[in-house]
């Protein structure tokens, strides 16, 4: 047998020794499940009970688990302040605000292949956090509600979504509490049926950091004020936080950007010119103009 061939054996070998092993790894991952499976409300459930009760919600996926677990993510370095009202808030049990879970415990053939795959990945690893923590008597509700678009494999029910958590804010006084360049509904007509938009801009990394700041700000609001906040783990414990205090604040994530890449059809996650976009390659470059109306609507910024 010649070099060559010697060669391009040597390389199949290699190769089939690595899809088997990556294999082996799926398997096993496919395998692992939580020994807790919440019961998670669907997203129709969950706008229709925001809606009916006026509920706040605050949203717990990978990145909230992870502080709680004593971990630093992206945006934010772990503090133990932080971590331990996150896990206040998970076990907690109000009548008009509810706790949000990612709906990925079953059933991820409704997502997409890269969903699939991370979700699948995550549990394998962190499962044991979870079983750790959650109620198998409980009823959670729909952390994907501010996620309407991107992982879900059809999309055919995005339009349906989109339209009735607009319901949400209608002729409403909305405060968004936000980081710097997250400029929620800049762009967009997501929230025109607002009846009036005002923004408290936060530092877009580490906004916990100045959080008794934020929510004394938050507080000199008319109760009658509908918050929506984007401000990653910050935005979990402050949702509840107003809520204690007798607002309606509501958890809203990804809610702007998900409504962009639904409107461009988007097929992957892709930065946006004007917002910050944290899960997208090159998201943190923003450009810098974001219009008169939207420096209007600045009440107050913290830095």
């Amino acid at each position: 047998m010649d070099i060559k061939n010697k060669v391009v054996n040597l390389a199949g070998r290699i190769r089939y020794g690595i899809i088997v092993e990556w294999y082996n790894f799926w398997y096993l991952a496919l395998r692992k499940k939580t020994q807790i499976v919440p019961h998670i409300a669907s997203i129709d459930e969950t706008i229709e009970t925001i809606q009916t009760l006026k509920a706040s919600i605050s949203r717990f996926g990978d990145g909230e688990m992870r502080l709680i677990d004593g971990h630093g993510i992206g945006f934010q370095t772990y503090n133990s302040e932080l971590s331990k009202r996150l896990l206040e808030i998970l076990h907690s049990n109000e009548d008009k605000h509810l706790v949000c879970l990612a709906d990925t415990f079953s059933d991820l053939y409704k997502y997409n292949r890269k969903a699939r795959r991370f979700w699948r990945t995550y549990f394998y690893m962190h499962g044991n956090l979870w079983d750790k923590h959650l109620d198998p008597n409980k009823t959670y509700y729909n952390a994907f509600v501010t996620r309407l678009y991107m992982d879900y494999a059809s999309k055919e029910k995005c339009k349906e979504w989109f339209a009735n958590i607009k319901k949400i804010w209608n002729d409403r006084d909305i405060v968004f509490i936000e980081g710097e360049k997250s400029r929620l509904g800049v762009g967009n007509d997501l929230f025109d049926n607002a009846k009036t938009i005002k923004r408290i801009l936060c530092p877009a990394t580490n906004s916990y950091d100045k959080y008794e700041l934020i929510l004394s700000r938050a507080s000199q609001e008319d109760k009658t004020t509908l918050f929506l906040i984007a401000l990653g783990p910050t935005a979990t414990v402050l949702a509840y936080d107003l809520y204690k205090r007798g607002y309606q604040a509501i958890d809203a994530g990804h809610m702007d950007v998900e409504y962009e890449w639904w409107k461009m059809g988007a097929k992957r996650k892709i930065k946006l010119a004007r917002k910050y976009v944290n899960e997208a390659a090159g998201g943190n470059q923003v450009e810098e103009c974001a219009g008169d109306e939207y420096e209007k609507q600045i009440i107050h910024r913290i830095v």
